[in-house]
């Protein structure tokens, strides 16, 4: 079985004109990449999760903007913006509730209106392609540094711990290392006993089984003492008293620490404040939405029945006709939560105060604090 680590889930194509990335529907039986170059096919795989996790969905916008802008033939600066607008308006669609999508398109659309008027169009889409990588090197650093803090906190409870997670933050939802798995990783590196010191129990996370699929491959994968658990069988596992502890990833984090993550979440989130477990949720800065005050202003997706009803399944599970409750997304009460941790250091409650302490700044002041830099 492959080590995760070796997988580059989102990269830029040798050749600088296409976005490469893991089709991660088809594992952990398969193992294929794709080759994206058209706005259709981008925005399909982020809206099927071929590519998904809000680090590598913000590291697939950034690559997006840059490759669909470089194809455009203009030579005029004002034209090249307003279809660089379109470019944006459209990928942005396809994941509204990622926060992370919606920063890295606007980060690329801001260095284009930043410095538009001393760049040729040419020299701009050179400009492009180097903010894209950027923004893939800083998760890869962003990753590592939650890791680190994450492994602190490991450390602090001991060898041996019992690690639940729901859905997968881990490499694959990044540009490596993960968020709510990196933590695991960093203990590898410490020369932790992968089966004697680790013990992490993934929630299948449905209806998509983004935990039995792909936090339980990348564990197993690392040679991790490694669980399947439906979601249902949480609080059973809790109450054992095997888990001290819980990591788990987010896709949106208000200003008061309300988050929004994958399905299930807050059900865990509930489950664990009621056994005393502290509960935590990794979240890379760009993820933290200081415009939202609450998570009741968070956008939550609602997809497809077939999602419930039939995938997965030989044949069609649930009575035609039948009715589908299917958001993609629950939002966690911030009441629920130990603290959030970020590659600038772990935020504890007033969540507000600890990001502004952070210097984390809502998206809209992000420009105008880089040109001060």
């Amino acid at each position: 079985m492959e080590n995760a680590l070796n997988l580059d889930t989102v990269v830029l194509a040798e050749n600088q004109k296409d976005i490469i990335i893991l089709d991660q529907t088809l594992l952990p039986n398969v193992c294929k990449y794709l080759t994206l170059n058209n706005a259709e096919d981008i925005w399909e795989a982020i809206y099927s999760l071929r590519v998904r996790g809000a680090p590598a969905i913000g590291v697939t916008g950034g690559y997006a903007y840059y490759v669909l802008a470089d194809q455009l033939t203009t030579t005029d600066m004002a034209e090249f913006v307003t279809e660089c607008t379109k470019i944006m308006e459209y990928i942005n669609s396809s994941r509204p509730t990622a926060v992370n999508l919606s920063w890295a398109l606007n980060r690329m659309h801001s260095v284009l209106l930043a410095e538009k008027d001393r760049l040729s169009v040419e020299e701009m889409k050179v400009r492009l392609r180097d903010e894209a990588n950027a923004i893939r090197e800083e998760d890869i650093q962003i990753s590592r540094n939650i890791g680190a803090y994450g492994f602190e906190l490991l450390e602090q409870i001991g060898k041996g711990v019992g690690i639940m997670t729901h859905c997968n933050a881990g490499t694959l939802a990044t540009a490596k290392y993960g968020t709510a798995l990196a933590p695991m990783y960093i203990a590898l590196e410490h020369g932790w006993d992968p089966k004697k010191d680790l013990h992490v129990y993934c929630d299948e996370t449905r209806p998509l089984l983004q935990g039995a699929r792909l936090s339980a491959y990348e564990m197993q994968a690392a040679g991790i003492d490694t669980y399947v658990q439906c979601d249902n069988m949480a609080s059973y596992t809790m109450k054992s008293g095997k888990i001290g502890i819980i990591f788990v990833g987010c896709d949106r984090v208000a200003a008061n620490g309300d988050f929004a993550n994958k399905i299930g979440t807050s059900g865990v989130a509930i489950i664990a404040k009621h056994y005393g477990i502290p509960f935590y949720v990794c979240a890379p800065s760009s993820t933290i939405d200081m415009t939202m005050e609450s998570g009741d202003e968070i956008h939550i997706e609602q997809r497809k029945p077939e999602e419930v009803t039939e995938m997965w399944y030989k044949e069609r599970m649930a009575p035609e006709g039948v009715g589908v409750v299917n958001p993609a997304f629950d939002v966690t009460d911030h009441s629920l939560v130990t603290g959030i941790i970020t590659e600038k250091g772990i935020a504890y409650a007033p969540f507000k105060e600890s990001f502004e302490k952070m210097g984390i700044l809502p998206v809209e002041k992000y420009v105008d604090k880089k040109k001060d830099q």
